[in-house]
């Protein structure tokens, strides 16, 4: 029999959770599930903004939910996960933990209050939202896929971001962990690691910094949310049921050059 790609890349139906939904990268992929069939939770601190994307995506007639908290408290991460299963009717196909905030400030100078906010949000959060899923996902004959978001400081350090470095190389090898103890229970995790992307997150560099970055990137331009949505398709379907514990570039060939 052919290779049916319809078939294969199909995630129409599938159940999904997206942290960090409200705005860039997360908002991008969430934004892909949804198009192609998929009921998506997206789940967000900033509320109002939430409830904007949410009510948009609705009233194009996807199947778009919001939960709003703070995945840095860890009491309110676990009411935003029951509260996110209610929604999906207790079942869960596809989870991205992908929320991440990054602080700029030398190494000696940063303040260790944000360098414990960074970690909650950036490593503590994905692995907890992980162990959550995978109670979910190990009793579903289905089982389940995990996405997690990575970055170029994944393989090398970052400028003036050390605690966003740390925990982003430690979200890779997290997800290297859990295939080896997964991959044989029907659970597929992957890292995606973005390259440059025009979002928030890279607002706050120096134009600079931005015009040496630019310089680097075969492709000639920065990442956009839409350059995930590809990546994140075949992730979640079944086009990658072989495919684990990987550490994915999308990053316009930055890491060749």
């Amino acid at each position: 029999m052919s290779y049916d790609y319809r078939e294969k890349f199909n995630v129409a139906g599938k159940c999904c959770i997206v942290t960090g939904g409200a705005q860039g990268l997360s908002r991008g992929m969430a934004e892909g599930l949804l198009e192609n069939g998929c009921r998506v939770v997206l789940m967000d601190i900033q509320e109002d903004k939430l409830k904007e994307v949410v009510d948009e995506y609705r009233g194009m007639g996807y199947e778009a939910f919001g939960v709003s908290g703070n995945l840095a408290d860890r009491e309110d991460l676990t009411r935003m996960f029951e509260d996110a299963m209610k929604l999906l009717g207790g079942r869960l196909d596809v989870l991205i933990p992908a929320a991440g905030i990054q602080r700029r400030h030398l190494p000696e100078e940063f303040p260790v209050e944000e360098w414990d906010l960074v970690r909650k949000i950036n490593l503590d959060h994905v692995f907890l939202m992980i162990q959550k899923a995978l109670k979910i996902m190990l009793k579903q004959p289905e089982g389940g896929k995990i996405i997690t978001i990575g970055s170029m400081v994944s393989w090398f350090g970052g400028t003036t971001v050390p605690a966003y470095t740390a925990s982003k190389g430690a979200v890779t090898q997290l997800t290297k962990s859990i295939a080896v103890d997964c991959a044989g229970r029907n659970i597929n995790i992957n890292a995606l690691a973005p390259g440059y992307m025009d979002t928030e997150m890279c607002a706050n560099m120096t134009q600079e910094r931005k015009d040496e970055t630019s310089k680097r990137i075969p492709a000639v331009r920065w990442g956009t949310p839409e350059d995930m949505k590809g990546p994140v398709l075949f992730l979640a379907s079944a086009a990658s049921d072989y495919l684990n514990g990987a550490v994915i570039p999308v990053d316009g060939g930055y890491l060749c050059k």
